[in-house]
């Protein structure tokens, strides 16, 4: 697994960590924990959106095909 580097305030350091200790783990725990669920939400977001859309599409009777363009095909002049 890698490691990561980064700048914190000391205060900020020195609250956090004593949070980590009140729920008995430590401040790598808690970041792991953080961006676990930052990226679960927002999954769970682009989901939910793709749901709505395909929801919205299916009722008004519009399909989406496989067609993909270039770069230059929708920006041709």
């Amino acid at each position: 697994m890698p490691n990561i580097t980064m700048k914190i305030d000391d205060k900020l350091l020195k609250k956090a960590r004593k949070i980590a200790i009140d729920k008995d783990t430590t401040l790598t725990g808690m970041i792991r924990i953080y961006l676990n669920n930052l990226v679960v939400r927002d999954e769970m977001s682009r989901d939910a959106v793709i749901r709505e859309l395909e929801e919205v599409f299916s009722t008004r009777g519009v399909e989406i095909g496989k067609t993909r363009w270039s770069r230059e095909e929708l920006h041709e002049r």
